[in-house]
């Protein structure tokens, strides 16, 4: 077994809807970014190749090719996923904790675990996606943008 962390973090911009988690949010902003700027996704593509061994996000996905503009990040996820596989592991689990003072997004987690369970190729029992806040303080508290914390678990293909 291996473990991967991975973070990111985005500003806010207007106008929305804001995307995490592959789950469109009605939101007055949304990430800058040169994709569609969800940290969720980009967190857990990182810790997925940190875990592997396979470098990081900004190598498989360069911010300055412009086939990856407003790209899909729960399709650089699975990418992400299938590029493991081929170096024989399989994800096993992952945990996601967005950090945010708005919007709140219990009513978004569900869909968010599904949608990252289905890009990953795994049960949605072995997704985990929590939001805190960062209690109003530093950048994320004065509600610029959103960060995230993910972490996978990689099991050695047999």
């Amino acid at each position: 077994m291996r473990v991967g962390l991975g973070y990111d973090s985005h500003r806010f911009e207007h106008p929305g809807p804001l995307v995490l988690g592959g789950v469109r949010i009605p939101f007055d902003l949304h990430l800058a970014g040169h994709s569609d700027g969800d940290v969720a996704c980009h967190a857990l593509t990182d810790a997925i190749l940190g875990a592997a061994g396979a470098g990081d996000i900004g190598e498989m996905f360069r911010d300055d090719d412009p086939e990856h503009a407003g790209r899909d990040s729960t399709e650089m996820l699975s990418i992400a996923v299938q590029h493991v596989r081929g170096l024989g592991f399989t994800v096993g689990q992952a945990d996601v904790t967005i950090v945010t003072e708005s919007p709140r997004l219990s009513t978004y987690r569900q869909a968010m675990r599904e949608r990252l369970a289905h890009s990953m190729g795994v049960d949605v029992r072995d997704v985990s996606v929590k939001a805190k806040t960062n209690e109003r303080m530093g950048w994320v508290g004065r509600g610029e943008g959103i960060a995230c914390i993910a972490v996978a678990t990689l099991i050695t293909a047999s």
